[in-house]
């Protein structure tokens, strides 16, 4: 490996969206700084914490129709049964839910749980609660994926949090979309819910880190060792 890989390597990607942000940040660090070098010092390391909580790892993520991967960094805060947001068209019936609550220090670039065809992409306007709470699923600002997966429809619901304001979306309904894709970021703090069906098994506790894109958050049928792939 060359000295440029290595420094290549070295350094964690940028989301292309976060950069205007970065650049807000450090603008106002040296506008601050022409008045005093505390404020420009406190601009600078938060201009450095903007380009960290847009950071785009890769991941090397198991491929096999059997597990579902978590679609986010974070903190198991919920594993359990649950009706799935009314908008997504899953029916009143009750639906093994996993939730995955980012904080501020968490990479929130969201990727696909599962393989399949997007059916169905529905936003809703609501509240920004603290993701935290069980209540957010139903009442905080969120957008919705349905993914007709090998195992059946599988819902991944992006949730806007206290400090979150803006959910985007980088798929589009009718097309097929790969395990561990990306399809979204929330900024600045999150949940994001997984809803599946019939036959899955939690593989994750309550408190329990995951990691998007690599940590296996539930299993349909039996154990065998998956292939991977880089993301």
């Amino acid at each position: 490996m060359s000295i440029q890989d290595s420094i290549r390597n070295a350094f964690v990607p940028v989301h292309r969206e976060g950069w205007p942000f970065i650049a807000a940040f450090a603008g106002a660090s040296i506008i601050l700084g022409v008045f005093s070098t505390s404020l420009f010092w406190i601009g600078a390391i938060l201009t450095l914490w903007c380009a960290y909580f847009f950071r785009d790892p890769e991941r090397v993520t198991p491929v096999d129709d059997r597990l579902v991967i978590s679609p986010a960094d974070g903190i198991v805060s919920a594993v359990g049964p649950a009706v799935p947001p009314r908008e997504l068209g899953l029916g009143d019936t009750e639906m093994l839910r996993i939730s995955v609550f980012m904080n501020v220090f968490s990479c929130h670039v969201n990727r696909a749980p599962v393989r399949g065809r997007i059916s169905r992409i529905e936003h809703r306007a609501g509240k920004f609660l603290n993701a935290e709470l069980d209540k957010a699923s139903q009442e905080n600002e969120r957008n919705g994926l349905v993914i007709d997966s090998p195992n059946g429809p599988v819902a991944t619901v992006q949730i806007a949090g206290l400090v979150a304001r803006r959910i985007l979306c980088f798929v589009e309904e009718a097309t097929n979309i790969s395990v561990g894709d990306r399809i979204g970021l929330i900024r600045f703090g999150s949940r994001v819910d997984v809803f599946l069906p019939a036959g899955a098994v939690a593989k994750v506790f309550h408190g329990q880190t995951a990691v998007a894109g690599e940590t296996v958050l539930a299993e349909f049928g039996g154990i065998a060792t998956p292939l991977m792939r880089v993301t």
